[in-house]
C-alpha cells in the first residue's frame, strides 16, 4: 500500500512542479513520520514549497520562523498545496499528521 500511495503522491507532485535545476530538495515521507528539513537557503531569495499527501486525513505544514509563511493544511486526498516564501537566515519546514491521518507525503522545494 505504501508503494501505491507513494506513486500517487509523486505523480501528483510531478504534474505541477519541475524536477530541474531550480530544485533545492525533495522527498517522500510517511505522513505519520512527517517531513522535517532545514534546507540551506539564501537569505532574501524566493522559494516555493509544494506538498502532496496521498492517503487519508490531513497534515499541517509549518515554517520556523513563523513569519516565513503561514501554516497550511494539506489534505491526504492527493490535493496539491504550494507556498511561496522569501527565506530568512535559517528556515525550518515541518509537517505533522493530524490525528487518524495516514499515507505518504511527497514534497519539493524549488528556487524561483
Amino acid at each position: 500500500m505504501e508503494k501505491q500511495l507513494t506513486a500517487q503522491a509523486q505523480s501528483a507532485l510531478d504534474s505541477v512542479t519541475k524536477q530541474d535545476e531550480s530544485m533545492v530538495e525533495s522527498g517522500v515521507e510517511r505522513a505519520s513520520d512527517g517531513m522535517h528539513t532545514q534546507p540551506d537557503l539564501s537569505a532574501g531569495h524566493a522559494y516555493q514549497l509544494t506538498v502532496v499527501c496521498a492517503g487519508k486525513g490531513a497534515a499541517e505544514i509549518t515554517f520556523t520562523p513563523r513569519k516565513t509563511a503561514a501554516s497550511k493544511t494539506v489534505s491526504c486526498d492527493r490535493s496539491v498545496v504550494s507556498e511561496r516564501f522569501t527565506a530568512s537566515r535559517q528556515v525550518r519546514i515541518d509537517t505533522q499528521a493530524k490525528p487518524d491521518a495516514s499515507g505518504m507525503i511527497a514534497w519539493r522545494l524549488n528556487s524561483i
